[in-house]
């Protein structure tokens, strides 16, 4: 049994070990995109950081394993980098997972059912859920920047959250776009692929040729990367629908493919292979 024990817990510190790996080279980088507002990148979803003397309003947490570091660099570029206020965009882990972490002490601020994923997930910690729940939009200022957290109807998940700087003219949709990348819509989660593409729509209706958007996954973009999304998002469901109608099976979906016009969209996750599986079931 000791022996049993021992290599428990070799396992388990090599697993610990693998992790902090994972993340050691990682760097988080920020970029200014407005006055006080500021993109930062790292391991997993976009997060933004409104900053300034009354502290930092925080767009999303990343990992836990990158809570140090991602202090540090609001540390560099606020003139207080304690965070006064923590968003949540969706339930994902790698935007969550900096919870339990980053948001100690402060209002967290989710999507109602985002709370109820999480607190039905036995692998969160539950140190980390959400204190204010969103149905309607609510509108915040801090370091005199205004923004609205935006709910939205289902479509990457059924929790989704816009962050909406009007007056700044910047806008973080989450995981509303993956910019220049085919787009993860998790079914499983209540997420729809008709609401996603609805949702994209109504994303641009609210903004300008100069708006910078800041994505949940990929490069700072613009309207028009928007637009480029939606178009491959219509273009491809309805070339997928187009085999489902002539007789294909999935298999044979996949085989055909979405052309040459489309494979610079693959990437390591959401793969065209993925991407038509999930088109396949609208």
């Amino acid at each position: 049994m000791r022996v049993i024990y021992l290599m428990l817990l070799l396992l388990s510190a090599a697993v610990s070990a693998k992790e902090e790996d994972r993340y050691a080279k990682v760097q988080i980088e920020a970029k200014a995109v407005a006055e006080h507002i500021y993109m930062l990148t790292g391991s997993g979803g976009n997060m933004a950081a409104v900053t300034g003397p009354q502290g930092v309003l925080l767009v999303d947490a990343q990992f836990a394993e990158l809570a140090g570091k991602i202090n540090a660099k609001l540390q560099q570029i606020s003139a207080n980098g304690k965070i006064a206020t923590l968003v949540n965009t969706h339930h994902h882990a790698d935007h969550v997972s900096g919870n339990k972490v980053l948001g100690q002490g402060v209002a967290i601020i989710a999507h109602q059912n985002v709370y109820q994923r999480l607190n039905a997930d036995d692998k969160f910690d539950k140190k980390g859920l959400p204190t204010v729940l969103l149905q309607q939009p609510l509108q915040l200022m801090l370091n005199n920047v205004e923004l609205e957290l935006i709910p939205m109807p289902v479509s990457h998940t059924d929790g989704d959250v816009v962050v909406w700087f009007k007056q700044a003219n910047v806008l973080h949709t989450g995981d509303l776009m993956f910019a220049g990348r085919f787009p993860f819509i998790d079914l499983k989660s209540g997420g729809s692929i008709a609401g996603y593409i609805e949702n994209t729509r109504q994303l641009i209706a609210r903004i300008d040729d100069n708006t910078k958007v800041i994505p949940g996954h990929g490069d700072l973009t613009n309207k028009a990367g928007l637009q480029q999304s939606l178009q491959m998002m219509e273009e491809t469901l309805a070339l997928v629908q187009s085999y489902k109608k002539a007789g294909l099976t999935l298999d044979q979906a996949i085989a055909k493919g979405l052309g040459e016009k489309y494979k610079s969209w693959h990437w390591n996750f959401i793969t065209e292979k993925r991407w038509i599986e999930t088109l396949y079931q609208a």
